[in-house]
């Protein structure tokens, strides 16, 4: 059974892969980690046991993460993949942005995954496979006002990928990222109004649903893209085009 760590598992696009990969031929093992357990991901762990597990954390507490690692490890053996998927998004104009503010985004968005594939890698490495995903944004490459330090860290994703899709290539592990574009999730729901009155309109296809990027997920995770590394896969209904 391969397992697979995902941050942010209890909603959203984390619970929606959780979901994807439960329904797979693959046969994966999920360790879905937030710092809440929700009702939806705890019905998942109820009706899949052995091979669903939640582990309550906070990646805002960076010292924290080889511990969690390291118990993964413990008991099920090297990673098969990681999904770094779990993010905090602030909506302000950086010139009136708490400092502290900033630096929670940065630290949950980047320096957060960096320590996760860090220590995660080891055990690939050592078993020579493994497969790496990092959800970024279609606003790492397109902006949006209000947005500075998020874009930051989800670019920051982005560069990460591809300089470990290099490092990590010669050992079958493969590093890519999805950028979904905005979704209905909890994260968008706090933004204005007449903000995503005007990101739905750019969207022909509709907003993408987080199954859809959930599929990207799956796909990278799985034998299909044994040859895909250092890539960025866009789910976003066409916002983009």
């Amino acid at each position: 059974m391969k397992t697979v760590l995902i941050t942010g598992v209890s909603r959203g696009l984390g619970l929606a892969t959780a979901r994807r990969l439960l329904a797979d031929p693959e046969n994966y093992r999920v360790v879905g980690t937030s710092r809440t357990l929700s009702d939806a991901y705890g019905e998942l762990v109820e009706e899949n046991e052995g091979r669903v597990e939640f582990l309550k954390s906070d990646l805002g507490d960076i010292d924290s993460i080889p511990a969690l690692i390291g118990g993964v490890v413990d008991r099920h053996g090297p990673l098969w993949g990681l999904v770094n998927n779990a993010a905090i998004g602030t909506d302000g104009v950086l010139a009136t942005m708490h400092q502290t503010d900033i630096q929670n985004v940065l630290t949950v968005n980047l320096m957060a995954p960096l320590v996760l594939v860090k220590y995660a890698s080891r055990g690939m490495l050592a078993k020579r496979q493994g497969r790496i995903v990092s959800v970024s944004s279609i606003i790492a490459s397109t902006g949006f006002h209000g947005l500075a330090a998020y874009a930051a860290s989800k670019a920051g994703l982005e560069g990460m990928t591809r300089s470990l899709s290099r490092e990590l290539g010669k050992r079958n592990i493969t590093v890519n990222c999805v950028a979904p574009g905005y979704m209905e999730t909890e994260m968008t729901k706090g933004l204005d109004v007449h903000k995503m009155a005007s990101i739905r309109r750019r969207a022909p296809l509709g907003l993408a649903e987080p199954e859809d990027a959930a599929g990207a997920v799956a796909y990278l995770l799985g034998p299909e893209a044994g040859r895909l590394t250092g890539t960025v896969i866009t789910v976003d209904g066409g916002s983009t085009a």
